[in-house]
């Protein structure tokens, strides 16, 4: 894993790549590399997983007369078969890295090369002898991949911070990036970097800059198709995909660990790592937070801490295990590295709790494999399951836009319900889903859908952001678009099996886990229960609310976050984590953002 970047058709002094790659640092801390040749300049930000030595990056090749230019972030897990591949077609290497395989396959396929990777990635291609640039990244939208076209050229980064460290490129928020802030936030609209100006190449797209053009497509999407296998059938091949994926994301030069929580997919993943493992026990990771034990509160989303489970599964599966446990100070303190990290206001503690976390695990290992997307794609979060939720429209993890209206500044000149709706119709009018279904099988499709789309990528943002920040290479195997294919054909009730949040899925563990692991209720992202915490942050705000020229006023009406504090609302913020201390955190998030980006409002 990597930090990636490109400056076609613009001035690139050597002080102005040398900012850029400072930008770059902590994702890729063990080596940088530029290529400069014309109108094209490469930059390279490397964290050494697969082949140290040969690896290194931007890495040419020359083939069929053209010399190729790579620059690449990302883990290819059928690197092996792709090698057997281009051998039989001519092509010999060097070493063994993933990139070189893939520079090879672009040499050999061209664009059609991303129809063959099994894999998370974002790269850049530019070909020297024809001046152009071809972009891709990774189906589900794993790895991030920004981009801003600037004065008759293209920037293009791995993470925004890198595109605004180029001089001329300025920080602006028009309307459109505060409605997303405030209306939709901390997710985004598919494809937007919020920023004015800034985009992001979408999950499963690619093309071509060439003569100041930028032309992507959408090479993948998921799609529905006929599901003619019994349930016994789609069990097996549900075993065989997950265990599959996950072995397949196992491969590294380097000591690898699982984050564990006790749930179904962090244990699903460190059973079948802990059974793959062969110098020594599995390293697996959990985190904790001071005074949860005596102030936890069971609720229907977290009815049991994850201790107890933990514990059962690493006696089970014989792993190392490390704690890392968390004070309300820590979450405080964090709140404002976890900002940077993200470029964007994000989700509060459980981004911060994050970031602290992957900082802790890095002093162990390289590389971890997390249970993340499995919900999204299984059917596994409450609004999957809640009949009055489905029934709603709009986004079923954020039913608060009339809320969330209230506090957006006057300022901004767009009409919230339009704007958020739009959004919303939109997704599922695009949802693929074949004739003739039920009406019940219809709004499953579109829920997952929704998910993929919006709640999925929010957390693999912050997944990618907090881990990189500390150079930690987290590895998502339910993110095989193997798994996702298939399980979008699947019908609802294989996937609800005995009523039961991710039945299925449960039905294909069976045997590979304790019966108490197996059988447990879904319980999400460890929380502090402390209320400390909740008095950091209100103590936070209330400064804030005592500045009427603080930034976050900006985008935010004032009176109108004094009224949405004074108690628990109806509708979290955000999913079903983000309550009213994690909503007041998110405010100190906005005014953070504002001003350590410096940013300019345009409307």
């Amino acid at each position: 894993m990597c930090a990636i970047s490109g400056i076609i058709g613009l001035k690139a002094e050597n002080c102005v790549a040398e900012r850029m790659l400072m930008t770059m640092a902590r994702r890729g801390p063990d080596d940088k590399g530029v290529f400069q040749q014309g109108p094209c300049t490469l930059l390279h930000a490397r964290l050494a997983i697969i082949d140290p030595a040969g690896g290194r990056q931007p890495m040419e090749l020359k083939w069929g007369g053209e010399t190729y230019v790579i620059v690449y972030n990302g883990e290819l897990y059928n690197t092996e078969q792709l090698r057997r591949e281009l051998r039989e077609r001519g092509h010999s290497f060097h070493g063994h890295s993933d990139t070189e395989v893939l520079l090879h396959a672009y040499g050999e396929f061209g664009a059609a090369c991303v129809d063959r990777l099994n894999g998370i990635f974002a790269f850049g291609v530019w070909e020297t002898g024809r001046k152009r640039l071809f972009l891709a990244r990774d189906r589900i939208g794993v790895k991030p991949l920004f981009y801003k076209l600037h004065e008759g050229g293209l920037l293009f980064a791995s993470e925004i911070k890198t595109i605004l460290a180029y001089p001329g490129v300025r920080p602006r928020l028009d309307e459109r990036g505060a409605a997303q802030i405030m209306l939709l936030g901390p997710g985004r609209l598919p494809g937007s970097g919020v920023f004015q100006g800034i985009y992001e190449v979408k999950p499963g797209q690619c093309g071509y800059y060439e003569d100041g053009k930028l032309n992507l497509r959408q090479y993948w999407a998921l799609r529905d198709r006929e599901h003619r296998d019994s349930f016994e059938e789609t069990v097996e091949r549900v075993r065989y995909l997950v265990t599959d994926g996950i072995r397949r994301q196992m491969v590294s030069d380097v000591p690898i660990g699982t984050f564990l929580s006790g749930g179904l997919d962090s244990s699903i993943i460190t059973a079948v790592c802990a059974g793959e493992e062969k110098e020594g026990k599995l390293k697996t990771f959990s985190v904790d937070y001071e005074n949860n034990d005596r102030y936890f509160q069971a609720n229907k989303f977290q009815p049991n801490p994850d201790s107890d489970y933990i514990g059962i599964m690493t006696r089970a599966m014989d792993t190392d295990h490390r704690w890392t446990v968390l004070s309300a100070e820590d979450l405080d303190q964090a709140l404002e590295e976890a900002t940077y990290a993200r470029d964007l206001p994000g989700m509060a503690d459980v981004d911060a709790s994050l970031l602290a976390f992957c900082k802790e695990i890095r002093r162990d290992v390289k590389v971890a494999l997390s249970g993340e997307c499995a919900d999204e794609i299984f059917g596994g979060y409450p609004w999957y399951r809640d009949p009055e939720i489905r029934a709603r429209e709009g986004f079923p993890w954020a039913q608060n836009t009339l809320q969330r209206s209230r506090v957006l500044s006057s300022a901004v000149n767009i009409n919230a319900r339009e704007f958020v709706m739009d959004a919303y119709r939109d997704t599922c009018r695009n949802s693929d889903i074949l004739p003739g279904v039920s009406d019940q099988e219809r709004r499953m499709k579109e829920m997952v859908n929704l998910n993929f789309c919006w709640f999925m990528q929010t957390l693999l943002d912050r997944k990618d952001r907090m881990s990189m920040y500390s150079a930690l290479e987290v590895r998502v195997p339910f993110c095989d678009y193997r798994i996702a294919e298939y399980l979008y054909g699947v019908p609802w009730e294989y996937k609800d099996y005995q009523g039961q949040e991710k039945g299925l899925l449960r039905q294909a563990a069976a045997g590979l886990l304790p019966d108490e692991i197996l059988h447990r209720k879904k319980s999400p992202y460890p929380k502090t229960f402390d209320p400390k915490y909740g008095q950091l942050m209100r103590e936070r705000l209330e400064k804030l609310l005592e500045e009427p020229g603080a930034l976050v006023w900006q985008v935010a009406d004032r009176e109108g976050v004094k009224q949405l504090i004074q108690g628990e609302s109806q509708w979290p913020w955000y999913g079903q984590l983000m309550r009213r201390a994690q909503t007041m955190a998110y405010f100190c998030q906005i005014d953070i953002w504002m001003n350590r980006y410096k940013i300019e409002v345009c409307y």
